[in-house]
Formats: structure tokens, C-alpha cells, sequence
């Protein structure tokens, strides 16, 4: 017993699993009680089926793992429902059993494996196609393994929900809610990766800054909703433009924020820079169809900038020098239509008709 107690302790505190775990005490549990097969279950009572988890086979009776049963014809079922750990007359209890006549089963125990609500998870068993006495320490044993088996499928179960909620917890913080893009939290640990990768390789990083002009407009002539789906609507149209290694991301309000690792060093960024700034523009120009207004846009001033690995830039230094690519572009189209505007053109930046 002294032995069965050390190995009981050492499996308990080194388990990391419930297979860790349900793999020993199916071997002392064998020791324990002379039965040749044991055997952990699980039950799914909405579809009626009974899964062998784990099991361990020393003799001729083998209860293969993975085995999918009805449960309405297992012996667990009728054990448990009798309030029956135990019996070494299998035919003469449960003698209309066919799966315990093919096998050949002649003894059986098995204890409920529950949750500490009491929900039912499975069970804990063993059988021979031998008579075995039944010892004092089986149903001691018995009870024992399928509580720590509850406690261990338990924590487990803890563990992927706190794992789960933090996954989602860690995205939310680093999701823009309204556009469903990284937010500037993402968006400064992507760039400052994007940058150091550049360095690494001795290639360009292109940031391209987005500023939606006359966003105020779309706001105040209809309503906040409309430019929120908007704004949805451009954040969709950006990422229908971007490459797999591309990334578009929120900085906030209006503005939006696309970076592109560039080429190799030496090399002419100008006609990849133009490339990108050319998608984008394109990307957010024409007619957008939101619920409330139809929206006829020119498209956002778009400046991108290449951040060189000789330059050695961090991450906020990157994103002025794009924003301030971006300003001298818009500044150049206030210009053009201040221009236009002085020689009698009709230049509109949007127009929206409510529906």
C-alpha cells in the first residue's frame, strides 16, 4: 500500500493532463483490483454516446481506445443507474447485455466521473472475463481516482477557458471595434517588427498614412452613423488592396495607416511607392452605397513614405515623416482645387443624397 501511495502522489503532482494522469492510476487501479481491462469514459448524453478515453488491456479481455458506444446499452449506464459499483455476475445481472456477452465480461466495476456541479463527465472502470473477488480497498480506490479524474478534467477545462478568454481579451485590445482593423496598439508593434526586419535584410518599409478628407462633411450632413459605415466601408476597400504581408490598421478617427516591407536596399523605391499610393487612393475612390446616403468620393489623400535601414527611425519617428508626406499631398490638392475653384471649376470632394 505504501508503494501504491507513492506512485498515487507522484502521478497526482507531476500530471499535467488528464491523460497524464488517468494513464497511471489505470495501472494502479489494475493492481488494486485484478481486473485485466481499465478503462476511463466519457459521456455525451445529448447524443447518446459513450466514448472510451483511455484504456489498459493485461489480459485476454481488450476494451480498444476510442471506441464509440450507444450509452443506452452499456453496463456504466445500468451500473449507475442501480447504484451498482460492482458485481462478479455479469450474465446473471445484465444478462440481455449483448456488448458484455461478445466481450465475454464477467466481472465489472465502474464509479461516475463528475464535475464539482455534479454534471456527468464519464466514467471510471474495470472488467475481467473472470470471477474476482471483490477486495475492501476497490471501492475506496475507485472513488478516489474518479474524484481526482473529475478535479483534473476540471482544471483543464479552466485552463482553456482562461486561455480562450485572454486570446480574446489580447485582440480586443489590439482591434479597432468599429472597423474591425488593428488599432494603433497593433499597428506600432507590427511597424517597429516591419522596421527591424528591414534592417535585418537591408530593405525599405513603406508606410503609407490615409487621411480621409472631408470626413467632417460626411458627418455633419448625414449624421454619425453614416460616416461610421464609412468608415467601414474604407476600412474593407484597404484590405481588399493589401498583399499577404501588407498590413492596414486605424490609427483613429479618420485616419488610417498602411505599412509594406519595400525593396532591398539601393534599389528605386519611387515606383513602389507610387504603386502603393496609387492602390489606395484608387481603393477609396467611387461610390459607396451605406445605409442612409449614397456617397460619390474623390478619394483620400494618400502619402507614403520609405523608412531605410540607414535611417534607423523608431516607430513614432516613421509614422511623422509619413504624416507629414501626407499633409504636403493634401496641402497640393487644396491647391489644385483652391485653383480650380478661382478659374469657375465645380470641384467636389463628395456629394451624398440621402435615401
Amino acid at each position: 500500500m505504501a508503494e501504491l501511495l507513492a506512485q498515487l502522489s507522484e502521478s497526482v503532482t507531476t500530471a499535467q493532463s488528464v491523460e497524464e494522469l488517468t494513464r497511471p492510476l489505470l495501472e494502479m487501479l489494475e493492481a488494486v483490483t485484478g481486473l485485466e481491462s481499465t478503462y476511463l469514459t466519457s459521456v455525451d448524453q445529448a447524443q447518446g454516446v459513450q466514448h472510451v478515453l483511455y484504456a489498459r488491456n493485461v489480459g485476454d479481455l481488450q476494451i480498444p481506445e476510442g471506441l464509440a458506444v450507444p450509452w443506452n446499452d452499456t453496463l456504466c449506464k445500468r451500473a449507475l443507474e442501480e447504484g451498482r459499483t460492482f458485481t462478479d455476475d455479469v450474465p446473471g445481472c445484465w444478462g440481455d447485455s449483448g456488448a458484455a456477452r461478445d466481450l465475454g465480461i464477467h466481472t465489472y466495476v465502474s464509479k461516475s466521473v463528475r464535475m464539482s456541479n455534479g454534471a456527468l463527465y464519464g466514467t471510471l472502470c474495470a472488467a475481467s472475463k473472470h470471477a474476482r473477488a471483490r477486495t475492501p480497498e476497490t471501492d475506496r480506490i475507485l472513488t478516489l481516482f474518479a474524484f481526482l479524474i473529475g478535479q483534473q478534467v476540471e482544471r483543464e477545462k479552466l485552463i482553456q477557458e482562461l486561455v480562450h478568454a485572454n486570446s480574446q481579451l489580447a485582440a480586443a485590445a489590439s482591434t479597432d471595434q468599429l472597423t474591425g482593423l488593428p488599432n494603433r496598439r497593433a499597428l506600432v508593434d507590427a511597424l517597429e517588427r516591419l522596421l527591424a526586419q528591414g534592417r535585418r535584410q537591408q530593405r525599405g518599409v513603406h508606410i503609407a498614412f490615409v487621411d480621409l478628407d472631408g470626413f467632417k462633411a460626411i458627418n455633419d450632413t448625414h449624421g454619425h452613423d453614416v460616416g461610421d459605415q464609412f468608415l467601414v466601408a474604407i476600412a474593407q476597400r484597404l484590405q481588399s488592396t493589401l498583399r499577404a504581408e501588407d498590413m492596414a490598421a486605424r490609427l483613429g478617427g479618420d485616419e488610417f495607416v498602411v505599412i509594406s516591407l519595400g525593396l532591398h536596399a539601393g534599389d528605386s523605391a519611387h515606383t513602389a511607392q507610387e504603386v502603393l499610393g496609387q492602390r489606395i487612393v484608387q481603393a477609396t475612390q467611387g461610390r459607396f452605397e451605406l445605409q442612409g446616403a449614397s456617397l460619390d468620393y474623390a478619394g483620400a489623400s494618400v502619402g507614403v513614405t520609405t523608412i531605410t535601414p540607414d535611417q534607423n527611425l523608431g516607430v513614432e519617428e516613421a509614422l511623422r515623416a509619413a504624416d507629414r508626406t501626407m499633409y504636403q499631398v493634401k496641402q497640393a490638392r487644396r491647391n489644385a482645387q483652391e485653383a480650380l475653384a478661382r478659374a469657375g471649376g465645380n470641384v467636389t470632394q463628395h456629394t451624398g443624397n440621402a435615401e
